[in-house]
């Protein structure tokens, strides 16, 4: 499912806090739904697609574009990028069309439908707010077109014939003949135009699902291939301005997967993983939501270009790791609701809990257990997690917020699956542990899920709670019923207590805009001011400067801080780096107040977890088993 970078999906807080079926599969040709996307005919910023379906016996036909996809919990609507929408008949004539909804068009005498033509427009440029649910799709589900990049979420281009979404695919993509092109979908045929400028790559989909799961990159990438044991990596790489390329992250990306398998062991994976990572420039038609879509064997990224080499590793290891480790869950392991998912109606299972839960569990979990990190730095990491989560609603039922996760109060709190989710893998880890003197753990849990259910196999979402509990021990179902299904807030000192850990006060590194108590700003939206917060205080570096509660940022080396453009500026200040010369002007009761400094190292006291000086033996032996297996 979708990673949001944890950064960038807090500090937006400041700027804002089965289809139907008919007897049109029956009566429809056997051959594959034949479609193309020419990348060479791009008209202001819109590419033209054309679907020709074969011939129906049926009178009247719907088509559809997703209005939310797999992954993303929020409505996307891709229809509303469709312009120029047109069919016609085996004659050449154009046929009257009803578009029923953003979504959805229905062409009546079907019988003499030929085919479908239209225009799609990215969402890319189109992002004003993060791409955080509402304006347009979080930007790892999005789309880009530009003369030199072009991010094809297919889903976003190719739709579908109710009842059809088990047809067969074909897609022709056309684009000029130098550009580098990476996909993971089954390539049939390449043809050269008569002049060779031009490129024609045909593809095969068994049905749509496949369509949405496959998405592809083309244009002027840096693409490296290389092995990670039998898996077969393919990383592709835009960097507008060149600043990073797939050679330079080919080392971390190894060494992330190397240790995802090892962590992982027998579990299937698969042959060929492709990551499509869009280094975004921060301009005004860039996107701008930060973080990670995953598919069954591949992942969209994307993330900040100025990033130095060392925090676009430490994101690529926190976000790709999200996504690859979903293979467990939920592909390897899901409800009904994600086995037979609709694009245009969909129902949501109760389990987010596990699906991004668990599987923002394991991304950090398998950094300390392989040697990634230390075990402070993975205290520290756990500990941000719980700090997060208190700040949302932590009496919420997990279950009904995913079971109701496009509505609110339960849209807002979504975020809260990569917070207090992990927790919950965190806690159930502990208890197993505890309970098997260290044999068991939430991996093998898992994998046990994994080889009773499969790809093919979902579970019933009324029953993986039970099932699980019959599974393990009586102290896990009671920890679900209690903490998942139940809103009764975690205790997390009673499960670091079973490991030897307690909490205590720490002073330990952090960044120029976050304290121990999160972040150190604050806005007012009505006089449209971001402000320096309380936890300024505690934030050596601003504090040292004399920067106190309530200064109103002006603007930060010559640029005006607007809550417009917040978030970009935001991110930027995260990404400072020692030596660097700053200088902020600042608004104190109606004066002006200018700090200029030359960047070093901040630091904060915050609530940390640390090791207990007079832990026990059977705890100390927990935490080894837990940590390290």
């Amino acid at each position: 499912m979708k990673k949001i970078l944890s950064i960038f999906a807090t500090s937006a807080l400041l700027v804002a806090c089965g289809s139907s079926k008919s007897s049109v599969n029956d009566l429809a040709t056997a051959n594959p739904i034949s479609t193309s996307i020419n990348l060479s005919a791009v008209t202001d910023d819109k590419a033209p697609v054309i679907i020709n379906p074969g011939r129906f016996t049926e009178e009247v036909v719907t088509y559809r574009l997703p209005k939310v996809v797999q992954g993303t919990y929020s409505v996307s609507d891709f229809g509303k990028y469709v312009d120029d929408f047109k069919a016609f008949d085996y004659n050449g004539k154009e046929m009257t069309v009803v578009k029923e909804n953003t979504n959805t068009w229905t062409i009546a005498n079907a019988k003499e439908l030929d085919k479908i033509e239209y225009m799609v427009n990215d969402t890319f440029d189109q992002e004003v707010s993060g791409g955080i649910g509402g304006d347009v799709p979080f930007s790892p589900a999005g789309t880009n077109i530009e003369p030199d990049n072009y991010v094809l979420n297919l889903h976003g281009f190719i739709g579908y014939f109710d009842s059809l979404k088990n047809a067969q695919y074909t897609l022709d993509v056309t684009a000029p003949a130098n550009f580098e092109r990476t996909s993971a979908l089954e390539t049939r045929n390449t043809t050269s135009s008569s002049d060779g400028t031009q490129i024609t790559t045909s593809y095969f989909a068994p049905r749509y699902f496949d369509i949405t799961d496959n998405p592809m990159m083309y244009g002027k990438l840096d693409v490296e291939e290389f092995m990670v044991g039998d898996i077969k990596i393919v990383l592709s790489v835009y960097s507008p301005n060149k600043v990073h390329s797939a050679a330079s992250m080919k080392e971390t990306v190894y060494k992330m997967m190397e240790a995802q398998k090892a962590y992982l062991g027998d579990v299937n994976s698969t042959p060929r993983y492709d990551i499509y990572l869009y280094l975004s420039d921060g301009t005004e038609k860039a996107p701008k939501g930060f973080g990670a879509l995953e598919h069954h064997t591949s992942t969209v990224v994307v993330l900040g270009e100025n990033s130095s080499k060392e925090q676009l590793a430490a994101s690529m290891t926190d976000v790709v790791a999200h996504e690859f480790f979903h293979i467990v869950t939920p592909l390897s392991v899901h409800s009904e609701d994600v086995h037979y998912f609709d694009y245009n109606d969909p129902t949501f299972s109760k389990h987010l809990w596990m699906y991004e839960g668990v599987t923002e569990y394991f991304a950090q979990h398998f950094q300390i257990y392989e040697g990634l990190v230390d075990a402070d730095t993975y205290y520290a990491t756990m500990n941000q997690k719980i700090q997060v989560s208190k700040n949302m609603d932590d009496s919420m039922s997990f279950t009904t917020m995913s079971e109701n996760v496009l509505e609110e109060p339960y849209a807002t709190n979504y975020y809260n699956v990569y917070m207090k989710g992990a927790l919950i893998g965190m806690c159930i880890d502990i208890l197993m542990r505890e309970e098997s003197d260290g044999n068991r753990s939430m991996l093998s849990l898992m994998k046990e899920l994994s080889a009773k259910y499969g790809k093919e196999k979902p579970f019933v979402d009324d029953n993986i709670i039970a099932e699980i509990t019959e599974m393990t021990y009586p102290s896990v179902g009671e920890f679900l019923n209690t903490h998942v299904v139940g809103g009764t807030p975690i205790d997390y000192s009673k499960f670091f207590e079973k490991v030897g850990l307690t909490f205590g006060e720490k002073r330990v590194p952090t960044s120029y805009i976050q304290s121990g108590s999160g972040f150190i700003f604050g806005a007012n939206q009505e006089k449209g001011e971001i402000f320096f917060s309380e936890g300024v205080k505690n934030n050596s570096f601003w504090a040292d400067q004399g920067v106190m509660p309530n200064d109103i940022i002006k603007t930060v080396n010559g640029e005006a801080l607007t809550m417009q453009n917040a978030q970009a500026m935001l991110g930027a200040m995260y990404q400072w780096k020692e030596g660097d010369d700053i200088k902020v002007v600042l608004e104190r009761d109606g004066e002006e107040v200018v700090v200029e400094a030359k960047l070093v190292p901040s630091f904060t006291t915050s609530r940390s977890i640390i090791e207990a000086e007079n832990a026990t033996d059977a705890q100390i032996n927990t935490r080894k088993a837990w940590l390290k297996g």
